[in-house]
C-alpha cells in the first residue's frame, strides 16, 4: 500500500522532470546549431557539446525536483503524510535522488577529465594533415592522461581526507587502518565523489564571478539601451571607407616617380589597408543587416525588449540583494569559519527565501521559481560568456558568435557552463539556505502555544515550525544536493567568500555596462584579426 502511494505520489515530480529533459535537448540542439561553425563543424565535436551542455542543465533541472520530493514528503501541519511514515519509505525517494546525483556527477566527471579535452585535442591534431587518425588518437589520449590524473588525484584525495577520527582514540595504528578501509568501504565513495565534485565548484566560482555577475548586469542593460540605428552606422562607415582611402592614395602617391617608400610608409600602408578591408567587411554586413527580416522584427518588438529589460534587472537586483543579506546573516548569526558559517534558522529577512515560502502553499508555484532561478543563472552565464569571450589571463583564446563558434570554443563553452552549473546550486542555497535545505518542510514541537490538528482535525498538543538547521535530524529530511555540496566545510568557507566577491564583480560590471553606449547592431561580427573565410561564411 505504501509502496503504490509512494509512485503516485512522486509520479508528478518526476514526469515534469522528464519534460523538462525533452525541453533541455531540443534547447541544447538549437543552441549549439545556431553558435557553430558552418565550415569547421564536426559530427563528433558537436554531439560532445550537445551532450555536455545537456548534461549541465538536467543537473541544474535535478535541484527542484530534489526540494520537490523531500518537501512532498509531509503535510503543511508538519506530520508526514502516511506513505512517508515508514524510514524505509522515505529511504527509497532519498535513495532515488541520490544515485541521480551519482549518475549525474559522475557524468560531469566523465566529461570534464576525459570525453571533452580528448575530443579537443583529437581535433587540435586534425589541422595538422600530416597526422593519420591512429596519430591523432594516441595523441590526444596522450594530453588526455594529465586530466584523467588530476581526477584520480582527486578521488583519492577525497576518499582519504579525514572527516572523522576513530572512535577509539588509544587504537593501535592497524585498528586505525582497519577503521578507515571499513569507512573506505562503506561511505568513502561518496566522500570521495563530493570532494571531487567540490574541487571543481571552486573553479565554477571563479567562472560563475567572472561571467555570471557580469552577464547579469549586461544582458538586461543591452535589452534596455537597445542598439545603434543602422542607417546612421552605414553612413560612419562610410566616411570612414573614404577617409582611409584617401590617407592610402596619399601615401601610394609618394612612389609614382619610381622612388620605395620609407619602411614607416609600409607599415602605415599595410596598417590601412588592413583597416580598408575591415571597413568594407563591415559596411557588407551592415547593408545586410539592415534588410534582415529580423532586424525589422527586432525594432517592432522594441517595447517589450525594454521592459523585458527591467523585469531583468529587477529580478538580478532581487537576487544580489538576497544573496547580500544571507551572507550578511551568516555574518553575524553562523556559526563560524571553521565550520563553513552554517547557520542556524534565517535571523535575517531574505526576500528570495521568504518569496519561494509564501509561495509554498499553491502548488507547484515554489518549485516553478527555484526552477526559474536556476535556469536564469545558466542563462546569464550564457550571456556572459559571449560578451566576453574566452580567455586565458589576458590572451583571448575563443570568441562565442552565431554561426562562426570553432569546435574547440563550443567544447570550452560546455565545459565553463557544466562547472557554472556545479556552483549555481551553492548559489541558489546562498540566496534561500532555509527552502534549499529542506524545502517546505515543517516539524512538530511541544508548545504552550493554540495546537495544531493531524489530517483527521484531531488536536496533537503540538505546534509546528519551519525546518531548519537546528531542527531534528528524524522531523526534517535534508536535500540530497545540500548532503553533497555541503560535506567539507572548508568549501563552504571559501564558497562564502566568493559570493563577497560575486556582488563586487556584479556592482563593477552593471557600472561599466551603464557607462558604455549603444552597442552595434552586429556587434562582435567583424573585427582585425577575422579571416576573410568565416566572413564568407556568415554571408553565405
Amino acid at each position: 500500500m505504501a509502496t503504490a502511494a509512494l509512485l503516485s505520489e512522486s509520479v508528478l515530480g518526476w514526469s515534469i522532470f522528464a519534460l523538462v529533459l525533452l525541453v533541455i535537448l531540443a534547447f541544447c540542439w538549437v543552441y549549439i546549431r545556431k553558435y557553430q561553425s558552418r565550415q569547421e563543424s564536426e559530427v563528433v565535436s558537436t554531439i560532445t557539446a550537445i551532450c555536455a551542455l545537456a548534461v549541465a542543465l538536467i543537473t541544474s533541472a535535478l535541484l527542484p525536483v530534489d526540494i520537490f520530493l523531500v518537501s512532498y514528503m509531509k503535510y503543511s501541519n508538519g506530520t508526514y503524510k502516511e506513505w512517508a511514515a515508514n524510514n524505509e519509505t522515505r529511504g527509497q525517494i532519498e535513495d532515488t535522488v541520490l544515485y541521480g546525483y551519482y549518475t549525474l556527477f559522475l557524468i560531469i566527471l566523465f566529461c570534464v577529465f576525459l570525453w571533452i579535452p580528448f575530443v579537443y585535442f583529437y581535433y587540435e591534431e586534425k589541422d595538422d594533415d600530416n597526422v593519420n587518425k591512429c596519430s591523432q588518437v594516441k595523441n590526444s589520449l596522450k594530453y588526455t592522461i594529465g586530466f584523467v590524473v588530476v581526477c584520480s588525484a582527486l578521488l583519492l584525495i577525497g576518499a582519504f581526507v579525514p572527516l572523522e577520527a576513530p572512535p577509539n582514540q588509544n587504537a593501535t595504528q592497524w585498528e586505525k587502518a582497519q577503521y578507515f578501509f571499513k569507512e573506505l568501504g562503506s561511505s568513502r565513495g561518496f566522500v570521495a565523489l563530493s570532494f571531487s565534485i567540490s574541487s571543481l565548484t571552486l573553479v565554477g566560482m571563479l567562472a560563475v564571478i567572472t561571467y555570471t555577475a557580469y552577464g547579469m548586469s549586461v544582458l538586461p542593460l543591452n535589452l534596455i539601451k537597445g542598439t545603434r540605428s543602422i542607417a546612421y552606422e552605414r553612413l560612419e562607415t562610410t566616411e570612414d571607407i573614404d577617409e582611409v582611402e584617401q590617407q592610402i592614395e596619399k601615401l601610394r602617391s609618394k612612389c609614382e616617380d619610381g622612388r620605395p617608400l620609407s619602411s614607416r610608409d609600409r607599415r602605415k600602408l599595410q596598417e590601412l589597408e588592413s583597416k580598408l578591408q575591415v571597413l568594407r567587411r563591415r559596411d557588407r554586413h551592415l547593408e545586410i543587416a539592415e534588410k534582415n527580416c529580423c532586424t525589422k522584427v527586432g525594432s517592432v518588438l522594441r517595447p517589450l525588449k525594454i521592459l523585458l529589460g527591467i523585469f531583468f534587472i529587477l529580478v538580478a537586483l532581487l537576487f544580489v540583494v538576497s544573496l547580500f543579506i544571507s551572507n550578511l546573516d551568516k555574518a553575524l548569526h553562523s556559526t563560524g569559519i571553521n565550520s563553513g558559517f552554517i547557520i542556524l534558522g534565517t535571523n535575517l529577512t531574505n526576500p528570495v527565501n521568504e518569496l519561494l515560502l509564501a509561495l509554498q502553499p499553491v502548488f507547484p508555484l515554489d518549485y516553478l521559481l527555484i526552477t526559474v532561478i536556476t535556469m536564469y543563472f545558466v542563462f546569464t552565464s550564457m550571456a556572459g560568456i559571449r560578451n566576453i569571450g574566452i580567455w586565458f589571463f589576458w590572451i583571448r583564446l575563443y570568441k562565442i558568435r552565431p554561426r562562426r563558434t570553432r569546435p574547440q570554443a563550443l567544447l570550452f563553452l560546455c565545459m565553463i557552463l557544466l562547472l557554472i552549473v556545479l556552483h549555481t546550486s551553492f548559489m541558489i542555497y546562498s540566496l534561500a539556505p532555509q527552502y534549499v535545505m529542506y524545502g517546505s518542510q515543517k516539524y512538530l514541537v511541544q508548545s504552550n502555544m493554540p495546537s495544531t490538528r493531524d489530517v483527521q482535525g484531531n488536536s496533537t498538543g503540538f505546534s509546528s515550525r519551519t525546518c531548519d538547521a537546528a531542527a531534528p535530524e528524524d522531523q526534517c529530511t535534508m536535500t540530497r544536493s545540500y548532503l553533497f555540496l555541503h560535506k567539507f566545510w572548508f568549501f563552504s568557507t571559501t564558497y562564502y567568500f566568493g559570493n563577497w566577491a560575486f556582488i563586487g564583480v556584479f556592482f563593477i560590471g552593471f557600472v561599466v555596462s551603464c557607462c558604455k553606449g549603444k552597442k552595434s547592431v552586429i556587434e562582435g561580427e567583424v573585427e582585425a584579426d577575422d579571416s576573410d573565410m568565416s566572413d564568407d561564411e556568415y554571408l553565405h
